[in-house]
């Protein structure tokens, strides 16, 4: 099977999309397919040093309103060139708009099916965008959703955001599917190096966090919650190791200074590999926050190297941390003392630790990396099902492909609009709603 995929965000990028995408990339590759990726270009990448078969590496504009993304520019006859070249069997849109109307001109262009994966809750992230506004988050949600009603299948990541999307509208067939972790690698870290490294002693509790560090994370709260957690522990070494990098560390350094315990707060910055592995299992506890997760992919990381995870509820992360089992789940309104005192009751208890410890490592077994690619195909075999076969679509007369070609952009235009209109009209939704 030939399958290109359209992403917003890829590699050097750090965040669950990128590592997503390259994830399942490589995983089909392995079990026999042609995987190409269509993606914006990034600062130190160098397009020619990329295999041309594997990526389509787009122009874009770098750090778009102060972010550290990239926006692709507008550049079709080089996306369709690139599609022709590749002539895949089918789409996968990472995205509900830019690349993502991209994929879905391609996929209509050339009677193939659309498969999106829904990884974002986009409502959160709208801080991004100027003129940020409710009417905007409202704004997201349609997109998202009326973008989704035009695909041949979506692929949710975790079972809260399947039943999210079928709440907000989406008719078309949704398939869970998570992205798979390398448990081999997880495992294989060696913590001792990093502890060794960082000057830490073996009985010093390390809690630790990983990630893209932006606002949307609620990284404050938690740097807020695990400076709590150790200033409350006069009797026990304990740090917070901070594995990621992005606008919000120097929140989180300021937070730590204020409350004299810059010593306690190590930053490692990003990490790949055999490093990321490493800093995972030099980790006695998870400490996360999120409320903007569709999965819980640092999660399951996280228990496959053996580390038990504390953390808020919310979609992606309820479907990983078992409360009590694998670590601890606190409701989603829960303040900085309470995962203050969730963190502390867990680091003054290394026997119960060691027990949420095992049960991590078996929760990690269901998120393998081949058998989550498996899942995904099952579904592009489902799609491919339901579509057309491409030689119907070889038939067509200029005239027809023309008509097919304006449909399309109407369907566009008019999915735009519409969100629009109810973005505005629309009563604002309660954040419950949300997740």
């Amino acid at each position: 099977m030939k399958i290109c995929m359209f992403t917003n965000t890829y590699l050097p990028h750090v965040g669950g999309v990128a590592r997503s995408v390259h994830t399942f990339a490589q995983d089909l590759r392995r079990l026999g397919h042609e995987v190409m990726v269509v993606a914006p270009t990034f600062p130190g990448v160098n397009p020619r040093q990329e295999d041309p078969q594997k990526i389509l590496r787009l122009p874009a504009i770098q750090n778009f309103n102060g972010s550290d993304f990239s926006l692709s520019l507008p550049l079709p006859t080089l996306i369709e060139n690139g599609l022709d070249e590749f002539n895949p069997d089918i789409i996968h849109s990472h995205h509900p708009f830019l690349l993502g109307d991209s994929a879905l001109r391609g996929a209509r262009q050339r009677g193939v099916p659309l498969v999106f994966t829904h990884h974002t809750m986009y409502e959160r992230y709208t801080h991004y965008v100027p003129f940020n506004s409710k009417a905007m988050q409202r704004l997201a949600v349609h997109l998202s959703t009326d973008y989704a009603n035009l695909c041949t299948r979506v692929v949710a990541p975790s079972q809260s955001v399947a039943k999210l999307l079928r709440k907000r509208g989406v008719v078309t067939p949704i398939h869970e599917v998570p992205t798979g972790v390398d448990l081999q690698a997880m495992r294989s870290g060696s913590g001792s190096e990093v502890r060794r490294r960082l000057g830490l002693s073996d009985d010093t509790v390390v809690i630790g966090h990983l990630g893209r560090l932006a606002p949307e994370k609620n990284l404050e709260f938690l740097a807020r919650s695990v400076a709590r957690a150790i200033a409350a522990l006069k009797d026990t070494k304990a740090v917070f190791m901070v594995v990621g990098s992005g606008p919000s560390q120097k929140a989180i350094r300021e937070i730590f200074s204020r409350a004299g315990l810059n010593h306690t707060l190590l930053e490692t910055g990003k990490l790949t590999g055999q490093d990321l592995s490493n800093a995972f299992q030099a980790m006695d506890l998870f400490a996360f926050a999120s409320h903007t997760e569709t999965q819980g992919m640092v999660l399951t990381e996280a228990m496959a190297a053996g580390t038990p995870v504390v953390a808020l509820d919310a979609p992606g992360v309820r479907e990983v941390v078992s409360n009590d089992v694998n670590g601890r789940l606190l409701g989603a309104a829960s303040n900085e003392e309470t995962l203050a005192q969730a963190l502390a009751e867990l680091v003054r208890a290394p026997d119960k630790r060691q027990t949420m410890r095992e049960h991590a490592l078996t929760t990690a077994e269901a998120f393998s990396r081949t058998n989550c690619a498996k899942r995904l195909l099952r579904v592009y075999e489902a799609a491919l099902n339901d579509t057309p076969h491409r030689a119907q679509r070889d038939r067509l007369t200029a005239w027809d492909q023309l008509r097919l070609r304006l449909r399309t952009e109407w369907d566009l235009l008019s999915h735009r609009a519409s969100a629009g209109a109810n973005a505005v009209i629309e009563a604002p939704r309660n954040d419950a709603e949300l997740e």
